[in-house]
């Protein structure tokens, strides 16, 4: 199969920033854990080909800037998403109070009607400094009809991996429900050859994780 012949599955990543977004992706990516990290402004993406069952999927996975004056702006990036995780950082109380903002905005704007939800609970490295309890963040999860995962962008790449490919496996379900999700099981996805695609990431400043 060509390129030109996949299915796209574009997942995007949405929350306050400073949850980690961008190191979450740099998991992915094989992309050193970074604390100076610099704060997203509008929208970026990597993308990968993965062939599963003799089907090639397009997988984008999108940051997006979790300021207030850019929030608009990152609206106009969920509506075709097939994933959407929220990302809250559990040693900041404020990120998880505005998941239900984001949830509201996702409902609002997206247009898939087979979509899938994923919470991620990042920054668990940081567990003395804990605000957000896991429980909460299960609890939200079972709320809003997501998948949750508690994580840590630094130390736990393959961990965020398995939690993605939990997160397709769910959508291609959806999608066609002749497939079981078993049938996916085992699967990976080797994020280490991407790049950053170079879209909107010129005007950035720099902010701590």
């Amino acid at each position: 199969m060509n390129d030109e012949d996949s299915l796209d599955i574009k997942t995007i990543l949405v929350g306050m920033s400073g949850t980690g977004k961008t190191n979450l992706i740099n998991a992915l990516s094989n992309r050193p854990f970074n604390t100076d990290n610099i704060s997203t402004l509008t929208s970026s993406f990597i993308e990968k080909y993965v062939e599963i069952r003799q089907k090639k999927y397009r997988v984008e996975l999108w940051d997006t800037a979790g300021q207030e004056r850019y929030k608009s702006l990152t609206k106009l990036f969920i509506k075709d998403s097939k994933i959407v995780i929220f990302v809250y950082d559990i040693t900041t109380k404020s990120s998880f109070e505005e998941i239900d903002y984001w949830v509201k905005t996702v409902n609002e704007n997206v247009t898939e009607d087979n979509c899938v939800y994923g919470l991620i609970a990042n920054k668990k490295d940081l567990f003395l400094e804990e605000q957000v309890d896991e429980e909460a963040g299960m609890k939200k999860a079972k709320e809003i009809g997501a998948l949750f995962k508690l994580v840590s962008a630094k130390t736990e790449a393959s961990l965020i991996n398995e939690f993605l490919i939990e997160l397709i496996e769910e959508y291609l379900g959806k999608v066609d429900g002749t497939i079981r999700r078993d049938d996916y099981k085992g699967q990976t996805i080797d994020f280490t050859s991407l790049e950053y695609s170079t879209y909107h990431i010129k005007n950035r400043k720099k902010k701590c994780c």
